[in-house]
């Protein structure tokens, strides 16, 4: 029986609830189709970060180096840990550490799934630059507290990371639709979005079946809401990827079914698969989290480790679910239920 092993980051608030649902799903998936899930959980969270003043320990990237997979429930808990911490400490080192640089959200409305837009037909692949470009953390600050003081980030984009998000995106277009929208804002960024936009035109040559279309940022928020239907794959940088996944799962319903994947794609080093979703320490004690997005990330998971038909049958659960209008409106039913209607349906 073929097994893999996966590292289990159930992280702060709502993520235990989630991953824990998620993982259940994953476990009846892999036993009736034939194969083994070895799972190890670690306890890396803001709450260990104030046991041991760390998010991870020192060796926590090589501990994570050995799966074949990582799956992450939520990381943070800002009234205890501010953001900068939590997220620089764990969720970043391991994106970059692991060439995670292919981030990738889908965004298509579930059966029963109301949301906010009159159009219901989009079925749209986000792309996101993953570990450099407005994130790379370069830059300072200097004279803090006076009035003279400077803070400059610094963005920074390789021809190597760029040309390879962007050949990705290609690629990905070319199983689906064959269209690929390429988001930079290079009228008012005239160094680095330019540069996108060149490496765009020319690895455009190499892929003559896929149609492509530079947007600027502006305009392809507007897209989203006024036509999504017209979108197949957006590929963008860093924080432009960032804002246009959140307006992404917004227009599928909201974080409770916004799924996402960090790749890496020559499979050197373990990919990590997580929902959008933050923590939500408002309702981490209520026992009302949607394990939706948990779910199909773990079904990402399984079809990134070569088991579609898990991953395949994982998401006609979930879609049979909430057509039964199950798990469809925020609050509305217990994790405990929702899980049981997709392990049910499954």
């Amino acid at each position: 029986m073929k097994t893999h092993s996966i590292a289990l980051i159930p992280g702060d608030g709502i993520g235990r609830d989630v991953t824990a649902a998620a993982w259940s799903v994953l476990q009846k998936a892999a036993n009736s189709l034939g194969f083994a899930l070895d799972c190890t959980e670690f306890p890396w969270s803001c709450a260990f970060y104030k046991e041991t003043g760390a998010m991870m320990p020192q060796d926590g990237i090589e501990t994570l180096r050995r799966f074949d997979a990582i799956l992450l429930g939520a990381v943070g808990w800002p009234q205890e840990v501010p953001d900068a911490v939590s997220l620089h400490g764990l969720l970043l080192p391991i994106r970059k550490s692991f060439v995670q640089y292919a981030n990738i959200r889908p965004h298509r409305l579930l059966p029963g799934v109301q949301g906010p837009l009159k159009a219901d037909a989009f079925d749209i692949l986000c792309i996101r630059e993953n570990t450099e470009g407005e994130y790379s953390g370069a830059g300072g600050r200097i004279h803090q507290g006076t009035a003279d003081e400077v803070a400059v980030e610094t963005s920074i984009f390789t021809r190597i990371g760029v040309e390879r998000i962007l050949r990705f995106a290609f690629e990905q277009a070319r199983t689906r639709r064959g269209r690929l929208a390429s988001v930079t804002k290079s009228n008012a960024q005239k160094y680095s979005m330019v540069f996108w936009d060149e490496v765009t035109r020319q690895l455009a040559a190499e892929f003559p079946d896929i149609e492509v279309t530079s947007y600027h940022i502006d305009a392809m928020a507007a897209r989203m809401v006024m036509a999504p239907e017209s979108l197949d794959v957006v590929v963008a940088s860093n924080l432009f990827g960032d804002i246009l996944t959140d307006l992404g799962a917004a227009i599928q319903g909201g974080l409770g079914f916004a799924a996402s994947a960090n790749i890496n794609p020559d499979k050197s080093a373990p990919s990590m698969f997580e929902p959008v979703h933050g923590s939500a320490p408002d309702i981490a004690h209520l026992g009302i989290a949607n394990p939706i997005a948990t779910i199909w990330s773990g079904a990402m998971m399984l079809d990134h480790l070569g088991e579609t038909e898990a991953a395949a049958a994982i998401m006609s659960a979930v879609e049979r679910t909430t057509a039964s209008e199950i798990g469809t409106i925020p609050g509305k039913d217990r994790t405990e239920a929702i899980t049981a209607a997709i392990l049910a349906a499954l």
